[in-house]
C-alpha cells in the first residue's frame, strides 16, 4: 500500500439504496456491478470504508423511529420518509455480521476479494466502547459490560438499563455527553471483555483489510478511569487494551490497519500503541478557526507523527464542508487535506459538493444536484494527486517571503513540494479572505535548472521560468482569496 494513501467513506445503506435505484432492482453489496467499485479505484482511492455494514439493533431501530428530535430531522431532510426507512444507529451494533439489508453474511468476504482484485482495500467499523443495549451478550455475557456500584445507580439512574433477565448494565457514554441510551457500555478493565474483543477483531480481519475504530481514545486506561473508575468494582489493568489486541490481530494479518477516530489530543498516544492512522482533529480545527500561519505551524510536525494523521474536512459526524467552511474556503481546505502527508480522507458526497448531512439512522438520503464548480475542482485535484509522486515521494514544506517591503500578505500563502525522481508537484494555496502575494524560494537544485515549465492542473495554464529568475527573485505568486495553483513540472 502507498505511503500516503486515500480513503473514501461510503455509508453502506445509502450506497446500496442509491445503486438499487440506479439499476432499477434490489441490489446487495455483492450484486453491485463491478464497474461501480472499479470507478473508485480509477479515481485514485486505496481504501473504501463501508460505514455501517454490521447488523443493526432492533431496539435502536425502534428508538430511532420515535425519538422526537430525530423524527424532526427526518421530516426536514427526507419529507417522504417511512418507518421502514429507519435503520437505527450503525453504532449500536447487534452483531458483527453483515446486515441482511446489505446481503448474506458470507458475501462480505467475497466483496473483500473483489475489491482487492481491483486494487482497493476494505475498511469496516469497529466500535470498542459499546454494543447495542439489546445485544445477546447483555444476557449471555454480562461480565463484559459495566455494572455500576449501587451508589452510582442511586445517584445516576439514567446511566443504566435493565436487561431481559433483570440485570442492570450501564449505557455507553463519554465524559462530556449524556449516555447513548441505545447502547451498553463495554468494561475495558474486564479480562473477559478484552478477550471477547480480541476474538471479534480476528473475525473482522478475515473479511476486511482494516477497521475504523469509533471513539478509540475511550479505550485508554486514563480515559476509562476518568469516565468509570469510581463507579465500578474492577481494578485498573497494567496494560492498555489496544496494546493487547492490535499485535494479536497484526500477527494474524500483518497488513491489517487500525484507523482511530480520536479527539482531545490523544492521537499521538494511540499511534504509539499501534494505530496506523489517527484523526487529525487539530488540523481540522485550525483550518476552521485559525490563521494560515497556524495551519502551517501544524504541518511542521515530525513525519513520525504527521505521516500517520488522517486528514479530513468532513465526515458523517461533521456538517458538510460546503456548509461548515463555506463553498470557497471548503475548496481550499480540501486541497490542503488532499495534498499533504498522511491518510487523505474523503466522504461520499464531498466530491460533488453535497450540502445535506443526512442522519445515519436512515437507509436512504435525499437527492441533491451536483455542484459543477466543486465537482470540477475535485476531479482535477484527484487527477493531480493520482500518481506516485504525491503518494510515495518526498514532501517539503516551503517558506514564503514578502515579494516587496511591508507586504505582509505573504503569510496567507501555503506552499509545499512533492518530489520523486524527475517528477515534481508544487501546491500553492491562499488560505485567507484577502488577495495575497508571496515570493517562494525553491530548493537550490531547482534554481540551477536552465528552464522549468510549470503547468497548473486547475486551469491548464503554463508558466515558464528560468533557473536564474527563480534564484534571483524566487517564484512569485499572486492569488485571490481561497485560490490555488496545483503545479506539475519536470526537473
Amino acid at each position: 500500500m502507498r505511503k500516503h494513501p486515500q480513503l473514501l467513506e461510503l455509508n453502506a445503506f445509502f450506497f446500496i439504496s442509491r445503486m438499487s435505484e440506479k439499476y432499477g432492482r434490489r441490489l446487495t453489496l455483492m450484486t453491485v456491478p463491478t464497474a461501480e467499485w472499479k470507478s473508485f479505484a480509477e479515481q485514485g482511492f486505496d481504501y473504501l470504508w463501508l460505514m455501517g455494514v454490521w447488523t443493526h439493533s432492533p431496539g435502536s431501530r425502534a428508538h430511532a423511529a420515535k425519538e422526537p428530535s430525530l423524527c424532526r430531522a427526518y421530516d426536514l431532510i427526507l419529507p417522504d420518509w417511512k418507518k421502514e426507512d429507519v435503520t437505527g444507529s450503525p453504532y449500536a451494533i447487534y452483531g458483527y455480521e453483515l446486515d441482511p439489508y446489505l446481503g448474506k453474511p458470507e458475501e462480505l468476504f467475497h466483496l473483500k476479494m473483489k475489491l482487492n482484485g481491483l486494487g482497493l482495500a476494505l475498511i469496516l467499523d469497529f466500535v470498542p466502547n459499546h454494543l447495542a443495549f439489546d445485544h445477546p451478550w447483555t444476557v449471555e455475557h454480562p461480565e463484559v459490560f459495566v455494572s455500576c456500584r449501587p451508589e452510582t445507580l442511586r445517584a445516576h439512574p439514567d446511566w443504566s438499563f435493565i436487561t431481559a433477565d433483570g440485570k442492570k448494565i450501564a449505557h455507553g457514554r463519554d465524559p462530556y455527553f449524556a449516555p447513548w441510551i441505545d447502547t451498553a457500555q463495554i468494561n475495558f478493565w474486564s479480562a473477559e471483555a478484552r478477550e471477547a474483543w480480541r476474538k471479534e477483531l480476528l473475525k473482522i480481519a478475515r473479511v476486511a483489510d482494516g477497521v475504523r475504530c469509533d471513539m478509540a481514545m475511550l479505550g485508554l486506561n486514563d480515559i476509562f478511569q476518568k469516565v468509570w473508575g469510581e463507579h465500578i468494582q474492577e481494578t485498573r489493568p497494567a496494560t492498555e487494551f489496544w496494546a493487547e489486541v492490535i499485535p494479536e490481530v497484526k500477527k494474524f494479518s500483518p497488513n491489517f490497519i487500525f484507523i482511530g477516530e480520536v479527539y482531545w489530543d490523544m492521537d499521538w498516544p494511540l499511534q504509539q500503541l499501534g494505530f496506523d492512522f489517527t484523526y487529525d482533529k487539530r488540523l481540522y480545527d485550525r483550518m476552521f478557526f485559525d490563521s494560515p500561519v497556524s495551519v502551517r505551524d501544524h504541518l511542521r510536525a515530525e513525519p513520525i507523527y504527521g505521516n500517520k494523521c488522517l486528514r479530513f474536512i468532513e465526515n458523517h459526524d461533521e456538517e458538510r464542508a460546503t456548509v461548515n467552511f463555506g463553498k470557497q474556503k471548503s475548496k481550499a481546505a480540501g486541497m490542503i487535506t488532499g495534498t499533504i502527508p498522511g491518510l487523505r480522507f474523503f466522504q461520499d458526497g464531498q466530491l460533488e459538493g453535497r450540502r445535506i448531512r443526512t442522519p445515519i439512522h436512515l437507509r436512504r438520503e435525499p437527492k441533491e444536484p451536483i455542484d459543477p464548480e466543486i465537482s470540477n475542482i475535485y476531479r482535477r485535484l484527484l487527477k493531480f494527486i493520482k500518481g506516485s509522486t504525491t503518494h510515495d515521494g518526498e514532501w517539503t514544506l516551503l517558506e514564503t517571503r514578502p515579494p516587496w517591503e511591508k507586504n505582509e500578505t505573504y503569510q496567507a500563502i501555503l506552499v509545499w513540494l512533492w518530489g520523486s525522481g524527475k517528477d515534481w508537484k508544487m501546491v500553492v494555496i491562499n488560505y485567507s479572505l484577502i488577495r495575497a502575494q508571496a515570493s517562494v524560494r525553491l530548493p537550490g537544485f531547482l534554481n540551477r535548472q536552465f528552464f522549468i515549465q510549470f503547468r497548473d492542473a486547475l486551469t491548464d495554464k503554463v508558466y515558464d521560468r528560468t533557473g536564474e529568475e527563480l534564484f534571483q527573485k524566487g517564484f512569485y505568486v499572486d492569488l485571490q482569496p481561497w485560490q490555488a495553483h496545483l503545479f506539475g513540472f519536470k526537473a
